[in-house]
């Protein structure tokens, strides 16, 4: 499931991450960075994984199809997860985006934050 979370920026999009990502999660997910990239050009995310078990077929593809569309407009990316295989994903991510993505313990999400914010 991908729930959007509050931010209070409009540059900078908050998303939970959990359970085993299907095809209709994307269909919320992608229309709201979409609508973002539209409003206000280069965005910044923070995702935020929590008892995360991967993606379905047809979720993986959504996924690759949606980080080659928005590669040039998502400026940071802030992962922040609760495992080791996540804290790998993001280095494996790394080579495939143009966005700076860095990898955050669940412990420090506040550093998530603030490095987003460009704090």
């Amino acid at each position: 499931m991908i729930k959007q979370l509050t931010s209070g920026s409009a540059t900078i999009l908050a998303f939970s991450l959990s359970g085993k990502l299907h095809d209709a999660d994307y269909q919320h997910f992608t229309p709201a960075i979409e609508a973002a990239v539209k409003a206000h050009g280069k965005i910044r995310v923070l995702a935020q994984f929590l008892d995360f078990h991967g993606w379905d077929l047809h979720a993986l593809w959504d996924d690759t199809k949606f980080a080659t569309r928005s590669c040039r407009d998502i400026e940071r990316i802030a992962m922040v997860g609760e495992t080791t295989w996540e804290k790998w994903m993001a280095k494996v991510c790394k080579p495939f985006t143009l966005s700076t993505i860095r990898y955050f313990d669940a412990t420090k999400i506040d550093d998530a934050w603030a490095w987003l914010r460009g704090t």
